[in-house]
Parts: C-alpha cells; sequence; structure tokens
C-alpha cells in the first residue's frame, strides 16, 4: 500500500514535521466518494513517491485534527508543505484531475 494511515496522535509528526509535501486524505468508512477516490489516490502515492506524500485520517475515528482543521465535508484533500496547508480540495474527482492538482501546489 503506498498511502499511509494516520491519526490524530502522529499527525504533527507525519504531517507538520514532514521533509516532504504531504497530502492529507480526510475519509470515513461510510463515504462513497472517499471510496471512489482511494484507488487514484494510491497510484498516484505509488508515482510520486519521493516528491509527496499521500496519507490518510479517518475523521471518525480521529475526530481532533478533522475539527480543528474546520473539516466540514468528505473527501477533503489538504496539501501541506513546511507544515502549513498550502491547498485544498473537497470532492471526488478523477485520477487525472487529482494529479495535476498535486502536481500543481507541490
Amino acid at each position: 500500500m503506498s498511502t499511509q494511515k494516520i491519526t490524530d496522535a502522529t499527525f504533527e509528526q507525519e504531517v507538520l514535521k514532514s521533509a516532504e509535501p504531504v497530502v492529507v486524505d480526510f475519509w470515513a468508512e461510510w463515504c462513497g466518494p472517499c471510496r471512489m477516490i482511494a484507488p487514484a489516490l494510491e497510484e498516484i502515492a505509488a508515482e510520486m513517491k519521493g516528491k509527496v506524500k499521500v496519507v490518510k485520517l479517518n475523521i471518525d475515528e480521529n475526530p481532533a485534527v478533522a475539527s480543528k482543521l474546520g473539516i466540514r465535508s468528505i473527501p477533503t484533500l489538504i496539501l501541506f508543505k513546511d507544515g502549513k496547508a498550502a491547498a485544498q480540495k473537497v470532492g471526488a474527482a478523477p485520477k487525472g484531475e487529482l494529479s495535476r492538482w498535486i502536481s500543481a501546489a507541490v
């Protein structure tokens, strides 16, 4: 698996203190669009390995970070660069669009 699961407890270390840009996928088991984009994110994570890290945060199991960042709908993707949110995308999109969004933000 190319994407990595993170928790409220590991968010700071894995995302905010990461040396490379990190795309955080805020998702939940019951969310259809979240499951729809998961395979595309896996492929993007493999293709962009070394340039960007892709992680998943289940908001049902880890509500603190999502709440702090004001996540209202899922899937929400936030690209963090140098510990700060650099770009945000809400809703499902095809792989090509997700790749372009990540490449433009990185």
